[in-house]
């Protein structure tokens, strides 16, 4: 009970900063941007489902599958069920991509953090700048993420879980939707998970918090990546160990850049 009602209290101080403000500020905006979301959302939803069947294809080439493993199809709807999973996956991130890409471009131009930044005899980034970087920055991360899942996840716990079962005596015949499935939430929660870094900084920079009330609730952001690895990562304890220690490296050295390139502020 202690810690909930620090986290609480520390939710509070938060909100009421300017940059809790300032975070309402963006809410209320992204709220009028609903339709924008929604349109992209369906515009990659769009572009990515016909690309979809070549990439399940491209999986189940049976040099990519373990050895002795098969893949099966159980129901007649099986397959397009599966395109419109990972097509909406794409959907998804591209939505979260803009989101980040909003929040700094609204932050950039906020007469609060000028101000900050004049006190401190630095210039304001300009808002396209920000935007751009932003962006930029959230789709090389989700790619690396994305790389992390399929040359170390992927291999090591597909190699892990079949051998485990054929140790057992039984025989490895995989439905198309839980391998595909499978590599998929790997990579989906790797992608969001290394934006951590990107969130840190648009946190800290955006002078929504400061790094003395990021280090308050450091804890509570470790458990939340080991949350995030539940519900995105495969369900063994492996997986979600491995998708929510790269989220908590990355938050640290966030944490690590904005101690080294920026002066701390007086509070």
């Amino acid at each position: 009970m202690a810690g909930a009602t620090e986290l609480a209290d520390s939710v509070g101080e938060l909100m009421d900063s300017p940059g809790g403000r300032l975070l309402l500020d963006i809410k209320a905006h992204l709220r009028r941007r609903v339709r924008l979301l929604a349109a992209a959302f369906g515009l990659t939803f769009v572009v990515c489902f016909p690309l979809t069947s070549m990439f399940i294809a491209w999986l189940i080439e049976p040099n990519r599958l373990p050895d002795d493993v098969n893949i099966i199809v159980l129901t007649p709807v099986e397959f397009i069920l599966l395109q419109v999973k990972l097509a909406a996956y794409c959907g998804a991130f591209s939505v979260l991509v803009l989101l980040f890409g909003e929040g700094a471009w609204l932050g950039s131009k906020n007469p609060d953090l000028k101000q900050r930044m004049r006190e401190l005899k630095a210039t304001a980034p300009r808002p396209s700048a920000t935007l751009v970087l932003t962006i930029v920055s959230s789709v090389a991360l989700g790619c690396l993420g994305v790389m992390y899942a399929w040359n170390l996840l992927t291999p090591m716990l597909l190699e892990y879980l079949t051998n485990d079962a054929q140790s057992a005596g039984l025989s490895t015949e995989w439905r198309l939707s839980g391998y595909v499935g499978f590599i998929a939430n790997l990579a989906v929660a790797s992608a969001i998970g290394f934006q951590a870094p990107v969130a840190t900084l648009l946190v800290l920079r955006l002078q929504i918090a400061s790094r003395s009330d990021v280090r308050k609730v450091r804890r509570h952001i470790w458990f939340s990546a080991f949350v995030l690895g539940a519900f995105l990562s495969p369900p063994d304890p492996l997986s979600l160990f491995l998708v929510a220690m790269p989220v908590i490296l990355l938050f640290e050295a966030a944490l690590i850049i904005d101690t080294i390139t920026r002066k701390p502020v007086a509070e």
